[in-house]
């Protein structure tokens, strides 16, 4: 898909009013997924079964995680570990790249 080098943040373009997303890895050990967020848009509260890393690849996203609020700006990464209830909302049009992994089988902790 994309075998030559690729600006991340041109992935997916914005939309207005809306999150747009484009996922670049799926596979059984976990997913790479670019989204482009609308000023205004965001992700309401939920959880994942997986550890993340969200690298901002573009303005800014206010993030709360576990009841933490913080800003995320370009340039800057995060991560949830599984199980920590998060949201966003971007302060202006915001891109990011969401890493999930999973757990290999057999594993804890």
């Amino acid at each position: 898909m994309f075998e030559n080098a690729t600006e991340l943040a041109k992935v997916v373009e914005y939309q207005d009013g809306v999150v747009a997303s484009r996922t670049i890895i799926d596979k059984k050990a976990g997913t790479v997924t670019i989204f482009a967020f609308d000023k205004g848009q965001g992700l309401s509260e939920h959880v994942a079964p997986y550890d993340a890393l969200v690298c901002a690849l573009d303005g800014e996203a206010d993030v709360v995680v576990s009841g933490e609020k913080q800003t995320l700006k370009s340039g800057e990464m995060l991560i949830m570990s599984a199980g920590a209830p998060h949201s966003l909302k971007a302060r202006e049009k915001f891109k990011m790249m969401l890493v999930m992994i999973r757990e290999k089988e057999g594993k804890k902790g």
